[in-house]
Order: C-alpha cells, then sequence, then structure tokens
C-alpha cells in the first residue's frame, strides 16, 4: 500500500484500519515530566507508563491486536500437554517457513537463550550483520564473541543504500579463514537490523551469504524478529521482487536456512516465540531445553490464548495492507523531520523513527552518552517515551573503559496500529522545537551501573543544570501549553 494523495498534493499515510477499542491516555504538564524523568533515573526503561502521552519505547508486544487475533484467543486449547493450539501455530509456521519443526518458547531471548546454550563453546564465533543487545549476552555468557559484518553503508547515518543491513560477503569470507569453520556455531542474520536503525537486507544477499555458509558447513540462523518490515522493503526496493507477494517472498527467502527464530511480541502482534527448524537432529539437541528453561513442548511459556492470537497475527504478515503500515508512517514522520533539518537514520527503516543523535547533540561526547541524554530530553519536552540504542546500550570493556558505539540514536518505534497521524505530527513538533533548542541539552553520568544490560535497570543524573534551562525556556515558548 502507497501513501495517498490528496487533492491539494500532500501525500500522507492512510490508516489500513478503523479504531474500536480505545485506551484514554495522559500528557502531565513539563514540571511533571522533569519530576518523573529525575525518579526514574533518566532512564526512559524506568518511567511508569502512567506518566507517559505517547509510548515509543518498543514495539515489542505493544502492537495492536486485530479483531481477528481477539476472536480467536476464545478457542484457546488450554491444555497443559497435546494442545490443539500448538498444532494450529506449528501447522501455520511449517506453511509459512516450511519448517519441519517447532519449538515454543515464551519470547525471542528465550529463544536465544537456548540456540546460545546449544551450539556456543568457549572461544567460538558468531558473525552477525549486527549484534542485538540480548543475543550478544547470550553468547558472551558461554564464552562465545560476536563479529559484526554488516556493509560500510550500514554505518554511515546518511547512506542512500535501500539494503544498509546487508552482511559483507568478503569480510565473512576472510572471517572464516582466519578463525576457522569449526569455531563457528552458526551465523546469524537479523532481519531488520534493529540497533543501526532497523534497516534491512536484501534477498539477493542473504541468498549469497547462506551459500558462502553451505559452503564451508556453517549452521544458518534467522533471526525473523523483525521480518514483516524487512518483508516490505524488499517487495518494495529488490527489483527481482516487485512482483512476488509475500508469501513466496518469504517462502523463498526460508528456504536457504536451518533455524528461524523470532519474537512474536514484534512478528506476529502478540507476545510469545519459538524456534523453527528444519533438520531432526537439530531440534533433538535444542528440545530439552525447552521444558527446562521454558514450560512443556506443546505450550513453551506462551499462554495458549496469546498462541492463538500468534496464529492468526502470522497470516496478517503476510497482508501487504497491513505490513505496509508500520514502513509507510516511519517513512512520513522522517520525511516532515529531515524537512525541518533534524538528522535522522536514512533511508527510512523498519520498526521506528531513528534519530541520529552523534548529529543532534554534536556538542556532547559520547561519554556524556548523547542518545540517552536525547531520550531524557525528549521526554521532558513531550511526554514522548524512546529508547536509547547507543553507548547506553552496550556493555564497558573488561577493562572498566566505555565501549563507545558506532552510532548513538534515539529509536522513537512505531507500534503497528496504534498511533494516529496527529500523533505523529505532535512529535514531530516537538523534536523540531527540540532540536531548535539542542544548545541546551547536556549529558548524564552514571549513579548506579549494571554490568549487565545496564540500560535496562541503570539509573543516572544530569552532569549540570541543562534539565532546568530547557524547562524554563519551554515554558517561554509555549506559555501555559503542555
Amino acid at each position: 500500500m502507497a501513501n495517498i494523495k490528496f487533492y491539494s498534493g500532500e501525500e500522507i499515510p492512510l490508516e489500513m484500519h478503523k479504531v474500536r477499542i480505545v485506551q484514554k491516555l495522559f500528557l502531565p504538564t513539563i514540571d511533571e515530566r522533569k519530576a518523573h524523568m529525575n525518579a526514574a533515573g533518566n532512564n526512559t526503561f524506568l518511567l511508569q507508563n502512567k506518566d507517559v502521552y505517547l509510548d515509543m519505547l518498543t514495539d515489542s508486544g505493544v502492537n495492536a491486536m486485530s479483531d481477528n487475533q481477539q476472536a480467536a484467543m476464545l478457542r484457546a486449547d488450554d491444555s497443559y500437554a497435546g494442545s490443539e493450539t500448538f498444532t494450529r501455530l506449528e501447522e501455520k509456521l511449517r506453511e509459512i517457513f516450511g519448517m519441519n519443526y517447532f519449538l515454543p518458547t515464551h519470547q525471542g531471548r528465550a529463544a536465544e537463550n537456548i540456540l546460545a546454550t546449544a551450539y556456543v563453546r568457549e572461544g567460538d564465533v558468531v558473525p552477525m550483520n549486527f549484534h542485538f543487545t540480548t543475543t550478544k549476552a547470550h553468547i558472551t555468557r558461554m564464552g562465545g564473541r560476536v563479529e559484526e559484518l554488516v556493509i560500510q553503508e550500514g554505518l554511515n547515518p546518511n547512506s542512500t543504500h535501500p539494503f544498509k543491513g546487508n552482511f559483507d560477503i568478503p569480510r565473512l569470507r576472510k572471517l572464516i579463514e582466519e578463525v576457522g569453520a569449526e569455531r563457528i556455531p552458526f551465523l546469524r542474520i537479523e532481519t531488520g537490523t534493529n540497533l543501526i536503525g532497523g534497516q534491512p537486507l536484501s534477498l539477493e544477499n542473504m541468498k549469497e551469504v547462506c551459500a558462502v555458509c553451505k559452503e564451508f558447513g556453517i549452521r544458518t540462523v534467522m533471526d525473523a524478529s523483525l521480518l514483516q518490515d524487512n518483508l516490505y522493503f524488499i517487495k518494495t526496493r529488490e527489483e527481482a521482487c516487485k512482483n512476488m507477494t509475500i508469501r513466496e517472498i518469504t517462502a523463498e527467502l526460508a528456504k536457504n536456512f536451518d533455524i528461524i527464530y523470532f519474537s512474536a511480541r514484534k512478528l506476529g502482534f502478540a507476545r510469545g516465540g519459538g524456534i523453527c527448524i528444519r533438520k531432526k537432529e537439530e531440534c533433538l539437541r535444542m528440545k530439552e531445553f525447552v521444558p527446562l528453561f521454558e514450560g512443556f513442548l506443546t505450550y513453551g511459556g506462551m499462554s495458549v490464548r496469546e498462541m492463538e492470537a500468534i496464529t492468526v497475527g502470522l497470516d496478517e504478515t503476510m497482508d501487504e495492507d497491513i505490513i505496509s503500515q508500520g514502513p509507510l508512517f516511519i517513512e512520513y514522520m522522517c520525511n516532515e523531520l529531515q524537512k525541518a533539518g533534524v538528522p535522522v537514520i536514512t533511508p527510512a527503516g523498519g520498526l521506528g523513527c531513528h534519530i541520529n543523535a552523534m548529529e543532534f547533540l554534536k556538542h556532547l561526547p559520547q561519554q556524556e552518552y548523547p542518545a540517552g541524554s536525547l531520550a531524557a530530553a525528549c521526554y521532558i519536552t513531550g511526554g514522548i517515551r524512546g529508547m536509547e540504542r547507543g553507548t547506553l546500550s552496550e556493555q564497558r570493556n573488561e577493562d572498566g573503559s566505555e565501549r563507545f558505539s558506532e552510532m548513538e540514536l534515539l529509536r522513537l518505534a512505531m507500534p503497528r496500529r496504534v498511533f494516529t497521524l496527529s500523533q505523529v505530527k505532535y512529535v514531530v513538533d516537538r523534536l523540531v522545537w527540540l532540536y531548535e533548542n539542542r544548545h541546551l541539552v547536556g549529558g548524564l553520568k552514571f549513579v548506579e551501573e549494571p554490568k549487565v544490560l545496564r540500560f535496562f535497570f541503570g539509573r543516572l543524573e544530569p552532569v549540570s543544570d541543562w534539565q532546568d534551562k530547557l524547562v524554563a525556556k519551554f515554558k517561554a515558548d509555549f506559555g501555559d501549553s503542555l
């Protein structure tokens, strides 16, 4: 589905759904927002949702369900073993991905835990186009390390490359030669590369990567959590795929992989996850960990009601009108911000709009966490909760020094079928004001810093009184307006 052109000449994304259940929102005053931000340790993860106007922290588990998903939840077979609900989900996944076996898990990181436990050993190397925080943590926990092999354009915020998540094939071959195929338990491809702005991979690139792995006998794993956005971009940006259906693209893609895992909190519009497996021996290798870590083999820690919703949601993921909604609204938001000079990652990717905090707050050094500071300022300015995707999301080096991220991004996620266009325009307006007053934004420093996944639990404080100055300027410009 493309944007709709109005008689005025303006082109905007058109919602391909109607809203039938609503949830009341609240917009605290700017003084209240500053107080809430400070109480949360300047960490948007620690804010209370009741104090948030627009929750753009993530698209994980917060997408709106359809009427068909809600209806399907009523027929769930709530049995401990041999559930018909499991059979329906397993059959749907087999239909879409063509994999013979399925192991359910309560979410995507649970699938990563099983994969790492089953395959990764001390000294192993796992090549990826780019890491994700929990994936990397599970691999390093087992003594392995991650090698990121995304193409150079993927780390260029202003590149116009249509598939910035692509693997660098020559670097992959070089890595295999250096470490040996026997030390590579699997290669992981993340479709819709999260930490570099939701940037997609092309079908052609993924087929080439899998061909190299097959040549060296290396297992291939796809993280399909953000697959639906990636499918949209393949359909619209890859010439060879423009006449293929979404189901045809999915089938062509999936047949190259040995294992596909996913978070249904993203893929499927519900809450859960799982691992799809081509070979029986691979399934048996991981199967024992499901009852150990998750639950019985026919629910894997999920509610059967959620499993019914996932089954319907997977079908909806094959609908072009449905999966276009996220990317089209994200593109609209990115374009409007670009018109005002606000630095965003281009081209617009999936998952959300990504603000280039390194450029937005170029006066801040990375050790003062510019993406984290921008996230705090965005909430204070508009009650908008985004997520830091930069140095705060990294772990320190073994010697305690800071590991600076390749990019400093503020991610403003676009949960599917949740926000209206007027809400998107509100976000744009507040970000434009913040950009024009960016010199007022200062840095942050840790006061409580966990060793692992510090961005979830850590607490920070401003390095100066910059938040007071930001509030004063906001009041001067907007008066009594919220």
